[in-house]
């Protein structure tokens, strides 16, 4: 057993492997003690080299996902490695593999993933003269992506989407870009990967396998020379790691960085967008104003919106015009809130059955979620303006999948899978017998014996059951001459004898294997039920997407109407024309009417620059912060803090506020705001706001 482990501990050498045996797991790793410290856990193996013993430590298996979370949290990758064969079977040693590789980037479990961001693997191949990226979300089945030319606009990529862990080929760490402070930083994990990963005829070959298509041009990722290369790699490790066919991933779009307002790494952080500069809290940042969302996945996609504002004309007043009607029939939008309210994660359920994880609670809050949709399809219908149209005409109600779960199974399921009491009464014939072959057994054998006694005129005979011999009908040798001939003799006693007919047979069959063949068959129709329902994963994602984007603008039409938000103009000649804005994080965080609002007014004529001055705490930062986070707002397609505004659309936002030492790169504050003033010389355009 012991060469088995370190077969399997060799060819996963970057991984914690977790055994299963039996009800238990046993955990191997290289360096025992760090691990185990910080765990807490005590190791009942030494702390010797892996050829002598391995260090180990064992824990239950049901409390396996705690210990599994733990260690992702740390930066560790987790190998499942579990029976494959039924012990019954096997000769000598049970088979034995690796069904799953955890990492940060591809962990699935509820209880270790934010509901409200998404978790992002992202991988990059670094070029001569440029990168190729590629990012997904395996718990939603998002997948996007790109190629930028330089490491500056990596990590600007790298920032929008703050990936839990990111896979690279070995030129990336000579590309410029600093994985130390990617790692310590922004605690993402980074994982060089071979060569191999990154051959490119053997990528091209992965993405046309995944999403069965002849030529690329099926995917329109043709022109994304080495984002297809980052794709290929991408897919192949999720192969390798998760060793299922990812039938969710059913899609991937490519993006150019430049169709979305760039917002580099500082800017993030001054502007507050998703978290405050120095708690690192919601509170307190642009998306804690905005997100009145009522799902989790309303949630990810307003926080998606944030991070990348657009910059095309039509599609924000699209986005203002569905809030604008939303806005002017208010008791429809909160009716349409009070329905999304019940709404689970799509999203997240359709990945979870698709893996074949998901339990009967899982469908149950599916098929719950699902009811939701007639009825909000039903007040959407009556909004005329496109985007509403369009997000009613994506939401498939899903009828035919809530009708199947609905009937198949029970409305209070048990958590484990294989226990029973799954399936609802009148769904399959045969749960239905065995349901009543396990309660009323004892009523069939005491009519079968009334039967054989008037039958056959044996007064005392009775039915009796052994654990070896089983049921039997029980015969004194004074009534032995009576005995009829279908009685099969089974078994002889001092005074008596025992029989068997086919009857009692069939039913001792009934009634003893009633239960494991009750559990069995409730499991393999449950099965049946979550592979019919992950069989319809594009239905339900394009559903899923649509609620996501409603659940978004009825939460921005009612902040705007709530805050007394007004729908800016979009212009394309560079006026920036603000009456009375109001900081809108600021505004929030003191008392009412405490604000003071300000114009602002600037082109690209003569008026291209403002100078403010004034002494500290006169309010020069936040009135920057505000101007920056007006513009940014409207071109989320949200409305604005402000009396009235003419927003010319910009492709990017420098901010440099509040600038401090940055003394463990051994840079003071001045050294700091010169490279960022370089930085922004260097990458502002005629179109850009400083």
């Amino acid at each position: 057993m012991m060469a088995e482990y370190v077969k399997t501990k060799q060819q996963y050498k970057d991984c914690i492997l977790f055994y299963r045996l039996g009800d238990f797991y046993e955990m191997f790793f290289e360096d025992a003690l760090t691990v185990t410290k910080e765990l807490e856990i005590t190791l009942t193996g030494k702390d010797c080299g892996l050829e002598e013993r391995a260090p180990m430590c064992g824990v239950p298996f049901h409390a396996a996902e705690t210990y599994i979370n733990r260690l992702i949290e740390k930066g560790y990758k987790v190998a499942i490695c579990e029976q494959v064969e039924d012990p019954k079977k096997a000769k000598g040693l049970v088979k034995r593999e690796v069904i799953r590789v955890v990492t940060p980037g591809t962990t699935l479990d509820a209880a270790s993933l934010d509901e409200s961001k998404n978790n992002y693997l992202m991988s990059i191949v670094s070029m001569e003269d440029h990168f190729g990226c590629a990012i997904a979300d395996i718990s939603t089945g998002d997948c996007f992506l790109t190629e930028v030319d330089k490491p500056q606009k990596l990590l600007d990529e790298i920032n929008k989407f703050v990936p839990a862990e990111i896979i690279c080929n070995d030129a990336f760490f000579m590309s410029g870009v600093d994985t130390d402070d990617l790692k310590n930083r922004l605690g993402i994990c980074v994982f060089p990967l071979d060569a191999w990963y990154f051959d490119d005829s053997l990528c091209k070959r992965t993405l046309k396998e995944h999403f069965h298509v002849n030529t690329l041009e099926g995917l329109g990722i043709q022109d994304y020379d080495s984002g297809v290369i980052a794709s290929g790699a991408l897919f192949l490790y999720l192969q390798e790691t998760q060793k299922s066919a990812l039938s969710h991933m059913a899609g991937i779009r490519p993006y150019a960085a430049e169709k979305y307002m760039l917002i580099d790494s500082s800017s993030r952080r001054n502007l507050e967008l998703v978290e405050t500069l120095r708690e690192k809290n919601k509170r307190g940042s642009l998306l804690w104003v905005l997100d009145k969302t009522k799902t989790a996945m309303g949630a990810r996609t307003l926080r998606s919106y944030v991070e990348q504002p657009l910059i095309d004309a039509q599609e924000i007043n699209r986005r203002l015009e569905a809030l604008e009607e939303l806005n002017k029939s208010p008791m429809l939008r909160d009716e349409i809130r009070e329905y999304l309210n019940p709404i689970y994660d799509l999203e997240r359920l359709i990945s979870r059955i698709s893996y074949q994880s998901a339990n009967p609670r899982d469908l149950v809050a599916f098929a719950s979620s699902l009811e939701m949709l007639p009825h909000i399809r039903q007040i959407l219908k009556d909004f005329k303006t496109p985007l509403l149209t369009e997000l009613y005409e994506d939401m498939d109600p899903l009828e035919d999948i809530a009708a199947l779960i609905k009937s198949a199974i029970v409305e209070e399921p048990p958590l484990a899978q294989k226990d029973g009491g799954i399936i609802r009464e009148g769904y399959h014939e045969d749960v239905d017998k065995f349901r009543r072959s396990r309660t009323d057994g004892k009523k069939w054998l005491t009519e079968l014996e009334a039967r054989e006694k008037e039958r056959t005129g044996i007064k005392n005979l009775k039915i009796k059951y052994n654990r070896v011999f089983g049921y039997s009908l029980e015969v004194t040798n004074s009534f032995k001459e009576l005995v009829p001939e279908n009685y099969i003799r089974k078994q002889t006693l001092t005074n008596a004898e025992r029989y068997i007919t086919q009857e009692l047979k069939d039913l001792e069959d009934l009634i003893l294997g009633a239960e494991d063949k009750l559990y069995a068959l409730e499991y393999e129709l449950f099965c049946e039920v979550r592979d019919k329902v992950g069989a319809e994963v594009v239905r339900i994602q394009k559903t899923a997407k649509a609620v996501a984007a409603l659940d978004v603008f009825a939460s921005l039409a009612l902040v705007a109407q709530r805050n007394n938000y007004v729908r800016p103009k979009i212009n394309e000649s560079g006026v920036l024309d603000i009456k009375n804005g109001r900081h809108p994080v600021v505004e929030q965080m003191i008392e009412h009417d405490m604000f003071i609002a300000n114009d602002t007014y600037l082109d690209n004529q003569k008026k291209r620059v403002s100078i403010i001055t004034g002494p500290n705490m006169a309010g020069k930062s936040t009135y920057m912060r505000q101007t920056a986070l007006i513009v940014l707002m409207a071109q989320i397609g949200s409305f604005v803090p402000a009396d009235k505004a003419n927003i010319g659309i910009v492709d990017r936002i420098f901010t440099r506020v509040g600038a401090s030492d940055d003394l463990a790169s051994g840079q003071s504050t001045f050294m700091v705001e010169m490279t960022e003033v370089a930085n922004i010389l260097r990458n502002a355009t005629a179109k850009s706001l400083l």
